[in-house]
């Protein structure tokens, strides 16, 4: 006796609701919300663009807030913007992250930190070949020696203050888009912030014993003080590629950035396209969220496709505009 058709209809459901079921069990880390009323907060890069914009929103939800950057005035214009907004008082500290001695010094005067955000960061966009190497070697030393120096500097203390509180800690890693897919120009500051991911999944297997969580947050081109300054420089090439993608502004990073923060996220993606790119680029990466591993699995096919498309239409791009300049090429 054959089955009905229409009978194996009703076994078509059975495979999503069994995966989604799956996953439950075996996405780690187990979810866990990461309060921030009257925790400490640690902002590096945090007297202006998203580091500001988060100190902003997390001092008007409770926080005790620090941050940290070079500057002595853009810091104190800050910390009067944070009062005049919400009425806290945030701590500033003036060092240089590429000062492992400055950055523990600020930090241990700051006191035990509830949840560290290492924002800071550089971007000068040129091709590799007429990049100098003391540019390529100060975007390593802010955006990813910083970020050692911070959380070096931040740990042993969180690790103690989880233990104290039983309250679960955050620490969150300001990458970039450009830190999920490599784009013409960005050479040496796409290795800057590609090596943050590395750092983020080990660390995160390192503290989840002490409750501590890592986030990785993936903004696109962002609407702050120096981004006019990088446009200015990019190569022709470059905007022709990125400057197809979408920006945001500060305020909204930051605003989804707390969020993913608050969930304990580790990947936090700032829009849609970031959304997609981070679903072709989830690989091995920790997923706390069984409903966005259900949307990994079953989207990685077919974003994989979308991802080749994309390339094909960058290097037709780079195609064309040698064939146009190549005469133009040769006289220099």
């Amino acid at each position: 006796m054959t089955a009905s058709p229409y009978y194996l209809l009703l076994f078509i459901p059975i495979l999503p609701i069994s995966l989604l079921f799956v996953l439950s069990f075996i996405v780690r880390p187990r979810p866990r919300r990461i309060p921030v009323k009257g925790r400490h907060v640690f902002i590096s890069g945090g007297s202006s663009g998203i580091g500001l914009a988060l100190a902003l929103q997390v001092a008007a939800e409770g926080a005790r807030v620090s941050i940290l950057a070079r500057s002595q005035k853009r810091l104190e214009e800050a910390r009067e913007a944070i009062r005049l907004a919400t009425g806290v008082e945030a701590a500033i500290f003036s060092a240089d992250v590429r000062d492992a001695e400055a950055v523990a010094g600020a930090v241990e005067e700051a006191g035990p930190i509830d949840l560290l955000v290492c924002n800071q960061g550089v971007f000068i966009p040129t091709e590799l070949e007429k990049q100098e190497l003391e540019e390529v070697k100060l975007m390593v030393d802010i955006n990813l020696m910083g970020t050692f120096h911070l959380i070096k500097a931040a740990l042993p203390a969180m690790k103690r203050r989880t233990r104290e509180t039983g309250l679960p800690a955050s620490i969150a890693l300001m990458s970039s888009q450009a830190g999920q897919v490599g784009v013409y120009g960005y050479a040496a500051y796409s290795a800057s912030k590609f090596a943050l991911r590395g750092l983020s999944e080990a660390l995160q297997h390192e503290v989840i014993a002490d409750d501590i969580y890592v986030s990785l947050i993936f903004p696109p081109d962002t609407e702050t003080p120096g981004f006019a300054q990088e446009q200015g420089r990019r190569p022709e090439l470059t905007n022709i590629i990125a400057g197809s993608s979408t920006g945001m502004k500060a305020d909204d990073v930051a605003k989804v950035t707390l969020n993913g923060i608050k969930s304990g996220r580790f990947i936090i993606p700032c829009n849609f396209e970031g959304t997609m790119v981070a679903i072709v680029t989830s690989g091995l990466s920790p997923q706390s969220s069984f409903t966005t591993a259900f949307i990994e699995v079953a989207g990685a096919s077919f974003m994989r496709l979308l991802a080749l498309f994309f390339q094909w239409n960058w290097f037709s791009s780079i195609e064309k505009w040698h064939a146009k300049n190549s005469g133009k090429l040769k006289k220099n």
